[in-house]
């Protein structure tokens, strides 16, 4: 227990972090296997057009050995020569002769390449599919750590009496605390709030609705979430789609300065993106923490701060008003 108090947060934040990490690995559609994917389609593709070249020379080659079977004869080309009626004609019928030679030879050739080359996709295929499976393999090996992490995680909250919870829950807050006046006094937040964008006010109201909810890995609610599954359903209600996990959220999100922060941006902690929370304003957020916690506003320097990012909503095109027909309204001249 001693260790515990002593570091409140070395127990639970680095399995969360480890977490997010694999769930990224699942879920992320920059991930190596989606990559993977794509090289193992593209060389299907490259094989399959060797192949039908490989075909295609095989054709060629089938029908010079026929025309070969067919034409062949004992008598030598000189012999022929000597003993033709008209040289000049037996010379250019030579040339002809040797023309047609060197195009078998080329469809040889071009037999020869198809095969190597047919060869080559498909071993390149081969180890393709082959590193796509080793990643499918280390995903789940690294899927099941996690979880064993998180069962352990439990099981010593589990353990815990409430006075140790509650001794371990006011160091925390201590903490916290402290880490909060220092982040305010370095001036790294605007001295007031910018105000939310209407997309940004839903996906708040959003999130508050969540209040008490518990956190759960890999959640995306009803019934619970985890940090990224609660800012990512949030601002699907505001109606725009953002990446699931913390870590595509920081990559693929606008950036934007602490000074700018408004209501409704994502905040994103540790130095490896692995958690993220909803920023509601006046240095407060709302989050889902870690395992074994629920839902809450929190102050933002409540873990360490990496930046801010905001999602870039649409502009929606305004729709233009049905023109109203009136009873008193008529096509064509008036009368006077």
């Amino acid at each position: 227990m001693g260790g515990l108090i002593t570091s409140p947060t070395a127990g639970f934040v680095t399995p969360e972090e480890t977490s997010d990490v694999a769930l990224i690995s699942f879920n992320s559609p920059v991930a190596n296997g989606s990559c993977r994917t794509t090289g193992t389609a593209h060389g299907a593709v490259h094989l399959g057009r060797a192949r039908l070249s490989l075909h295609d020379s095989r054709g060629a080659a089938g029908r010079l050995a026929r025309q070969q079977y067919q034409n062949t004869t004992d008598i030598s080309p000189y012999v022929r020569l000597l003993l033709a009626q008209d040289p000049q004609h037996a010379l250019d019928q030579g040339h002809v002769i040797g023309r047609l030679a060197r195009e078998r030879a080329e469809t040889v050739g071009r037999l020869t390449g198809s095969e190597h080359r047919a060869a080559a996709l498909a071993r390149e295929a081969r180890k393709a599919l082959d590193g796509q499976l080793v990643l499918a393999e280390r995903q789940k090996k690294d899927r099941d750590t996690v979880l064993e992490r998180l069962r352990k995680v439990e099981g010593l909250l589990s353990s815990l009496t409430a006075e140790q919870l509650a001794a371990l829950a006011q160091l925390e807050e201590k903490d916290t605390a402290k880490a909060q006046r220092a982040f305010l006094d370095s001036g790294a937040l605007a001295h007031d709030d910018h105000k939310p964008s209407a997309e940004g006010a839903r996906a708040i109201r959003y999130a508050k609705r969540q209040l008490g909810k518990p956190y759960r890995w890999g959640a995306q609610g009803p019934k619970s979430y985890d940090c990224s599954g609660l800012t990512s359903g949030a601002w699907a209600h505001a109606g725009t789609r953002i990446p699931r996990t913390s870590q595509e959220q920081w990559a693929r999100l606008e950036r934007i300065p602490l000074t700018e922060l408004r209501p409704g941006d994502l905040v994103v902690y540790f130095p490896d993106a692995t958690h993220v929370a909803l920023y509601l304003g006046k240095g407060k957020v709302v989050q889902a923490p870690r395992t074994g916690e629920k839902i809450r506003i929190s102050p933002i320097a409540s873990n360490p701060v990496l930046g801010a990012v905001r999602p870039k909503v649409r502009p929606q095109k305004p729709q233009r008003d049905k023109p109203r027909s009136s009873p008193d309204h008529r096509i064509g001249p008036t009368a006077s």
